[in-house]
């Protein structure tokens, strides 16, 4: 803060009284006046009381005494305002020449360093000690940087609260250390490795790129096979599948897989579907998406839910399709000619740890596309389950359960639960209890990356249940742990329009969001102005 501005305060802040007196040229009240007239103040009210005052005279008496103290306020704010600002004004003045002595030390080290070296891959400013001492005195300074693996950047700082008598620091030169940000990772091989995500130029930090960014999917050689997978026990869906069928292997020369259901199906209505291809056991189907590379649906939101789980790692892209797709063919001769938009959505990978088992995972982990559920299913106790996250501690949940989701499954179970509707491009996941004992309970979403753990405590008085996208029940008994983190393998689905417009469309045809009747207009109207 400079001088000049301390100068030019006059606000106290007291609105007791308003005070007219002489002001010198400077802007604050002459310190003599004030004296001499507090004084006279004093005198007056010191006095012997006339006989007879009447109640004017006491009213103003007591003006009086709040202009005296007034006027005291004053005298000893001015006081201390020209201390400070005489003391600001000592700092500036010995900050302004220490820096100009730091600037031409850090800059005569510079080139130095760069003669000796001769590896400076920027470009760097060469000044004179005159130019120098002119921008120290105009408060600016240079900056320099390269993006020399990573990002860095080199600038000197100010230490405005370094004590004036220290010589030491005077010849200290401070400067900014270099840094790249990049994304964490447990070692090389982690699995959370990624690449640098911001970059450094000029004392700003941006973002380099976003991972919700609209993400169009182009082949780069075309399309050969294709999984169709229906509703069952559904008349229109096996009439839409036969024409698809014959549609893709005669005019578009694709191979055909099917369930083994479809297949006997489409065979016992016509021997010419004997090219459908199918498999055996679920063995082969570990490999389907080494064979396939495009996956229909054919049905509702459950027959993704039931392709998505069919595949325990990569998943080939998915091309949901409603009961009433009458357009199929327009529809899916833009999806094989590409390019076109898809919607990355996050599993969870679910993994149960039994306390007996002394960390040892008890089965293949579960891959959830919408949420994973602990409840206390039959029991009429109270769900009690000890919450963390990456080791540290959340909460203890006391109520029905609770809910983990994906951002894809926050307009299934967790929003009936009372959680937030979540575009599914936003990397995260959601804490959603059920019924909570608690009115203060409310719901989170935990950024991608950390691992939630949940487990069932020693004094608990029942056991807990977990489901896995409504299927996979498993019991959770006292001291047993269930572990969920984002799986490493998204599920790619085609978009109609894009990521966005497909989302808010299905909240509202399908959820009806903020639908409600029109208010009408025949009422009373603002006059115009």
């Amino acid at each position: 803060m400079s001088p000049s501005k301390l100068d030019s305060t006059d606000s106290f802040g007291h609105e007791e009284a308003s005070v007219s007196c002489s002001k010198p040229e400077n802007g604050c009240v002459d310190s003599l006046s004030i004296f001499h007239s507090e004084k006279a103040v004093e005198e007056l009210l010191q006095q012997t009381p006339v006989a007879g005052m009447d109640e004017h005279l006491i009213e103003f008496s007591e003006a009086l005494r709040t202009v005296a103290k007034a006027l005291r306020r004053a005298a000893e704010g001015k006081a201390s305002a020209q201390a400070e600002a005489a003391e600001w004004k000592r700092r500036y003045e010995l900050e302004r020449t220490r820096n100009i002595q730091m600037e031409r030390k850090a800059r005569m080290a510079e080139q130095f360093s760069a003669e000796k070296n001769g590896d400076i891959d920027c470009e760097r400013v060469k000044n004179s000690d005159n130019q120098s001492m002119l921008q120290n005195e105009s408060n600016e300074y240079s900056e320099t940087g390269c993006m020399k693996h990573g990002i860095w950047s080199h600038e000197v700082l100010r230490d405005r609260e370094s004590d004036s008598n220290s010589n030491a620091d005077r010849n200290k030169i401070m400067r900014k250390a270099s840094f790249k940000l990049s994304w964490w990772c447990n070692g090389e091989n982690g699995d959370q490795h990624k690449h640098d995500i911001v970059s450094f130029e000029r004392g700003n930090i941006t973002t380099a790129e976003r991972s919700s960014k609209q993400i169009s999917l182009k082949w780069e050689s075309d399309p050969q096979t294709v999984l169709i997978l229906t509703k069952p026990n559904s008349v229109s869906v096996r009439i839409l599948c036969v024409q698809m069928v014959r549609w893709l292997r005669e005019r578009k020369k694709l191979n055909v897989y099917v369930e083994p259901r479809v297949k006997v199906e489409l065979v016992a209505e016509s021997s010419n579907f004997s090219y459908v291809q199918t498999w055996k056991d679920d063995s082969e189907i570990s490999h389907l998406h080494m064979k396939v590379d495009l996956v229909i649906t054919l049905g509702g939101d459950g027959t993704v839910l039931w392709a998505a789980s069919m595949f325990k790692g990569p998943v080939p892209p998915i091309v949901p399709f409603s009961l009433d797709s009458e357009h199929f063919k327009d529809c899916l001769d833009s999806v094989l000619r590409g390019p076109i938009s898809i919607t990355l959505r996050h599993r969870l990978l679910c993994r149960v740890v039994r306390d007996a088992a002394k960390n040892e995972y008890e089965t293949e982990p579960f891959l959830v596309l919408n949420e994973v559920t602990i409840d206390r299913g039959i029991s009429s106790y109270l769900t009690n389950l000890e919450c963390y996250c990456d080791n540290s501690f959340v909460t203890c949940v006391q109520g029905d359960g609770l809910i983990l989701s994906t951002t894809s499954g926050s307009t299934a179970y967790s929003l009936a639960a009372g959680g937030s509707m979540v575009h599914p491009q936003v990397p995260g996941i959601l804490f959603t209890p059920i019924c909570p004992h608690s009115l203060s309970f409310r719901p989170l979403i935990l950024p991608e990356h950390v691992t939630v753990r949940i487990m069932v405590p020693f004094n608990s008085r029942s056991p807990a249940w977990a489901s896995f996208d409504g299927k996979d029940r498993k019991l959770l008994a006292a001291g047993d742990a269930l572990l969920c983190s984002m799986a490493p393998w998204p599920v790619p689905t085609a978009c109609q329009v894009d990521s966005t417009n497909d989302f808010l469309r299905s909240i509202h045809d399908g959820l009806h969001w903020n639908l409600r009747k029109t208010q009408s207009f025949d009422g009373p109207r603002d006059r115009d102005l």
